[in-house]
Order: structure tokens, then C-alpha cells, then sequence
């Protein structure tokens, strides 16, 4: 990071408090009663002086770490300033602006178009995000602001018309207003980004904080009233969960938060933080299904906890001041890796997992960030600084290309801190110590709190006086043949390997259609037999399986899974597993030497050692 980058952050990020109401500096009007249909309807105006002038659509969405802003599904754009229609172009270099001429005696510059929804589930915030009961809008897909101003600085009204008799969540604040529009409280165009409206016809909340002067709530829209079916035990751990945090940071960030719960199966499955909610999509059956709520487990904690770590305390790097300039993501192991961690003791503190899921969780993420053969070639630091495009990488050579390993392997660089502080304080201190000091603070709503890994290390050294900058070095900054698993061995566990997938492996699994047999042959196999991602150096690498290629039969036999299960199981007896794969129109028989049978990741207990383990994810909240 530069020098004139992280002052310009620290001076400009303070807080992001509800602007004082004047004159705004542009509207925005929403019309979403053709959402069900994939069509938003937008209307905006911008007060303008005669001569050059230029809007922006935003490019960089905080969270996101990466330039998603989906200006290519802008259409129909119009200019128009009184009853003249303005030509305009688009900027060359910076494809988000575009620039006009403001005639003389103009005021006013007036802008419609329409944003139009996309119905594919991969991605994040610029993939589907409605369908026909209900809507996530994101407000940066359908607002541009005037160019070159500090969206910070710039005052918001919007509004919002919804489909009749849908309800909606948002963490803005809205006014009495007549008819079916939604006004909202004018606000800055950072709070306006920060604020997605969660809308649907089937719509349920859930107080989790009742009577607290700083209210909590789960907000759900779901494809089916059944889907909002959450009982009484999953209600009670989300409850719980908001008093772990607080017990973890003794602090928040926030005037209120809403946790906004969009239950399809028709819509991109991810979260996305905010400073007041976060935007959280799942199946519809994520309260109803074992499976998908297995697999959905950590999510709502993720989220929660970048509240704290993520939208209070950010890397200078990614606390960028507007919407345009490029974020760096070399800190992003501690960003989403610390976020990743806490997330998961979270869950487990709160009983969203039992003891056994989360070890069974821990000891999937453990084996898998080993088989990262790309570790030989790649620090972890460069998977957060090259995020903008491993994102969007595919999925195939994966475990030799890495991907963003800082969310997994981070959390498993910060159990390595949390065990080391707690063996070194004889449990008289751990990372919550951290937490509560680097997090800390008194609460002025939504604030952003920028740091440098300067700023971390000296963090760690004031809880555990430690060679904290040598521990980062090594775990983060240089390339390692092992994964950082000292957290798991120190911490009274040792990895080892089962003859079948652990619950939160299995429901994994179900949800992602997938076989994995990583482990063992070193393949991953999608629903229909075809080869994902290859281990490096793995049986099937030997033998010349890659990505891509469809396996046909298994030991003479079509394939099925069960196929594929079965001769793997008997692998001790028969020493290899012969796969018949189709390349690109070809066949070839690939034998795999292999004799190992059966071999999924878990963790077994280190016999009179102290279990640090179990103390992280013990619950502090009575």
C-alpha cells in the first residue's frame, strides 16, 4: 500500500452517521413492482450548472473486493435536462461514467433507466437476486452519483414501490408518506450502498433482542410462507448468538441490526456484510432441511462478526473513500480470515453447531487447505491481494492455482494465535482479549476504524508478548509445503482419517451436489461424474485424470457415485481404481494406483493434553 493511499483513508473514513438534512445532492426513485419479471425501473436527478457534467455508477462494493458493480445491465438510459433529451458518452477508460453538456438555463439534470435483474445464482450482489416473491435490492446497482464527489459527503432521498401487499427490511429509516411509495430518510450515498431492502410476499420477523435499547432482528423473505418456518431451538441460538458476540466484543458498532434472510432456491447463494445488516441468501429450505442447515451454519455468524471486524475495523487498504478507486486486499486474511474464525467459534458458543459439527467442520477445512498444492508456489498473503480476480476463477486446477484461501486458511492462522495465547498465558488470556481491545469502543453507530498490519501485530503483542511478526511470516507471507495446523495439534487434537463423511462434510456434500473424494483419490466430481479439480501429486493426478473430463466407468461398471464408493472401499484388496474417462470426445482408461480405501478428514483427541480446543468454542454468555 502507498504512503498517500492510507492517509487519504484514515483521513477521510470517520463516521458514516445520518447526513443533516439540506438540500440534496441527487434523488434516487425506485419502481420494483416489475421485479418478479426481472425489471427494476429507475428515475434519478441531480441538481446541474450549464456546461460539462458527469454521473458514476459504483464499481467497488465494500465487501466485495472486487470491481462488481454490474453497469452492463444498465438499459435505456435517458438524459434529459427540462424537456431536452441530452446526448451523452461514456467515458473511454472509466466504462462506469458518463459525460454530458448541461444547456444553458438547465437546473436540473434529470436520469432514467432500467437495471435489469439477472436470473443466474452465480456470483454475488450482481447475481439474481429476485424472483417472483420477493427482492434483494442493493442500491448500488441502480443509483449513479455526480462524478468526482465523495459519496460520503453527498446527501440521498430515495424511494422505494414495491409489488402490492409486499413487506420489506432495510436498515434506513423511512417517513410517513401517502399512497404505496417508500420514502426514506435522507442520507449520505456511503449509507445509501450500505443499506440493502430485503422485500417479499412472504415475509416473517424474528426479535431476537427484545426490549433492548439496541434492537436485533432477523428479517426473512422466502419463495413460501413455509419457508419462514423457523422453530423455537434455531430462534433461541440466533438469540444466542447476539449475546455470545456481545460477551466476545463487549461493544457494538450499530444503532440497530437487521440480519436480512433471503430463503429461495433462485437466488445466489453468499452474504455480504453491512454495518447495520447483512445481506444473507440461502435455500428455501434453510430452516426446514438437516442438510441445508448444516451447510448454512456459519453464515449468519460470518456476517454478524464483520459488523465488528470488516465494517468497523477495516484494512486501510479496502477503507477506500468512494466507490471508484481500487481497494488492496493483502490484509484480507485478517479480514475475512479473523471474520472466518470468529464466525465459526460464534456458531459453535451459540449451539447453531454442536461440538462434533464443528470439529468435523475444522478438520474438512484443515485437509483441504493441505491439499492447496498451490501453496508451493503461492503465499497465502497474494490469494487476499489477487482477490479481485481469483473470485471470479474457475473452479477447475483450484487446488494448485489457489483460490481465496484467506477465509479458511485465515481461520486457521487465527486458532493457531487463539492456542498460542492461551498456552502461553495459561489460559489467563486468549484472542478475545484481542477482539475486545482492537474492536472495542464506544458506540457511534456506523463507524469505520481503519488499520495497517503494523496496527495488528502491536494488538497481538499488548494481550501475549510474542514474536507475533515472525508468526504472520510464516503463516502468511511465505510460502509453507503445510498448511498452519499448529492451532489443531497444540491444541489438543490431531487429524486423522475416517471410513465415512462426518454430518457437516456430508450436508456439505448434498447441498453442493458434489463427490468428494479429494482425500483419497485426490478428484472432485460434480452431480453428473465430471471432474472438477484434480489434487497435485493425488492418485488421479498420477494417472492423468484433470478437470473436466467425464468419468464413464468404474472398474468396468458405469459410473454412479456408489460406484465410485464401492471401489473405493475395496481399494485395500484390489490395489488400484480403474476410472474410464471421456476428454473431449476421446476415451482413455486411467488406473489409479491406490490402496488406502475409504478416507475422510476428522479430528481425534491427543490423549493428556489440555483441550485448548474446546475452551475457544465453550460459551461466555450465561
Amino acid at each position: 500500500m502507498s504512503p498517500r493511499i492510507l492517509i487519504a483513508a484514515l483521513a477521510t473514513l470517520t463516521l458514516l452517521v445520518t447526513v443533516p438534512v439540506h438540500a440534496q445532492d441527487l434523488t434516487v426513485e425506485v419502481d420494483a413492482r416489475e421485479a418478479p419479471r426481472g425489471l427494476l425501473h429507475i428515475v434519478q436527478t441531480f441538481p446541474a450548472k450549464p456546461g460539462a457534467f458527469a454521473i458514476s455508477y459504483p464499481k467497488w462494493i465494500p465487501g466485495e473486493h472486487s470491481p462488481t458493480g454490474p453497469n452492463v445491465d444498465v438499459a435505456g438510459l435517458v438524459l434529459r435536462a427540462g424537456e431536452r433529451t441530452l446526448a451523452w458518452t461514456r467515458d473511454p477508460v472509466d466504462m462506469n461514467t458518463l459525460r454530458v453538456t448541461v444547456p444553458a438555463g438547465a437546473r436540473e439534470v434529470r436520469l432514467s433507466f432500467d437495471f435489469l435483474l439477472d436470473h443466474g445464482t452465480d456470483g454475488y450482489t450482481s447475481a439474481a437476486c429476485a424472483t417472483p416473491q420477493l427482492l434483494l435490492l442493493s442500491w448500488n446497482q441502480v443509483a449513479f452519483q455526480p462524478a468526482g464527489r465523495k459519496p460520503d459527503a453527498l446527501v440521498v432521498a430515495a424511494s422505494l414501490r414495491l409489488p402490492d401487499r409486499w413487506e420489506y427490511a432495510t436498515a434506513l429509516a423511512s417517513r410517513p408518506s401517502p399512497g404505496a411509495t417508500i420514502v426514506f430518510e435522507p442520507c449520505s450515498f456511503t449509507r445509501l450502498v450500505d443499506s440493502p431492502v430485503l422485500a417479499g410476499r412472504y415475509f416473517r420477523t424474528v426479535e431476537l433482542t427484545p426490549g433492548d435499547s439496541i434492537p436485533v432482528r432477523l428479517r426473512m423473505a422466502s419463495d413460501s410462507p413455509q419457508g419462514l418456518g423457523i422453530d423455537e431451538t434455531d430462534e433461541a441460538a440466533l438469540r444466542r448468538l447476539v449475546r455470545e458476540a456481545r460477551a466476545l466484543f463487549r461493544s457494538e458498532h450499530y444503532r440497530h441490526y437487521d440480519f436480512l434472510v433471503s430463503l429461495s432456491d433462485h437466488v445466489a447463494h453468499f452474504g455480504l456484510e453491512h454495518h447495520e445488516s447483512s445481506d444473507n441468501r440461502g435455500p428455501e429450505r434453510w430452516w426446514l432441511d438437516d442438510d441445508a442447515k448444516r451447510d448454512q451454519g456459519l453464515l449468519l455468524a460470518h456476517e454478524y462478526a464483520h459488523s465488528w471486524n470488516g465494517k468497523f475495523r477495516r484494512p486501510a487498504g479496502l477503507a477506500t473513500s468512494d466507490h471508484t478507486t481500487p481497494m488492496q486486499g493483502e490484509l484480507l486474511w485478517v479480514y475475512e480470515g479473523l471474520t472466518q474464525y470468529l464466525g465459526f467459534v460464534l456458531a459453535a458458543r451459540a449451539g447453531l453447531r454442536t461440538p462434533d459439527e464443528s470439529r468435523d467442520e475444522l478438520a474438512a477445512i484443515a485437509a483441504t487447505a493441505q491439499a492447496r498444492r498451490g501453496r508451493l508456489w503461492r503465499p497465502l498473503v497474494d490469494t487476499g491481494t489477487q482477490a479481485q480476480e481469483l473470485y471470479e476463477a474457475r473452479s477447475a486446477w483450484a487446488t494448485w492455482r489457489r483460490g481465496v484461501d484467506f477465509y479458511d486458511e485465515g481461520l486457521l492462522v487465527w486458532l493457531d494465535a487463539d492456542v498460542t495465547i492461551r498456552r502461553l498465558s495459561k489460559g489467563a488470556r486468549s484472542l478475545d482479549d484481542f477482539c475486545r481491545a482492537f474492536h472495542g469502543g464506544p458506540n457511534r453507530g456506523a463507524e469505520v476504524k481503519p488499520y495497517t498490519l503494523d496496527d495488528v501485530i502491536a494488538g497481538l503483542e499488548a494481550v501475549q508478548p510474542y514474536d507475533w511478526r515472525g508468526f504472520v511470516r510464516q503463516r502468511v507471507l511465505e510460502v509453507a509445503p503445510d498448511a498452519p495446523l499448529a492451532g489443531i495439534s497444540a491444541g489438543g487434537w490431531r487429524m486423522t482419517w475416517a471410513d465415512s463423511m462426518g454430518p457437516v462434510q456430508r450436508s456439505e456434500a448434498v447441498m453442493d451436489e458434489a463427490v468428494e473424494e479429494m482425500h483419497s483419490l485426490g478428484l472432485r466430481l460434480d452431480s453428473d461424474g465430471r471432474v472438477v479439480d484434480v489434487v497435485p501429486g493425488a492418485p488421479a493426478d498420477v494417472a492423468g485424470v484433470a478437470p473436466a473430463m467425464l468419468v464413464v466407468a468404474v472398474d468396468g461398471r458405469r459410473y454412479s457415485p456408489e460406484v465410485l464408493n464401492d471401489a473405493i472401499e475395496g481399494s485395500p484388496r484390489s490395489g488400484r481404481v480403474e476410472l474410464l474417462c471421456e476428454n473431449k470426445g476421446f476415451f482413455r482408461t486411467h488406473l489409479l494406483d491406490y490402496r488406502a480405501g475409504l478416507r475422510y478428514p476428522a479430528l481425534a483427541r491427543e490423549s493428556g493434553t489440555r483441550d485448548w480446543l474446546g475452551e475457544v468454542l465453550a460459551p461466555l454468555a450465561r
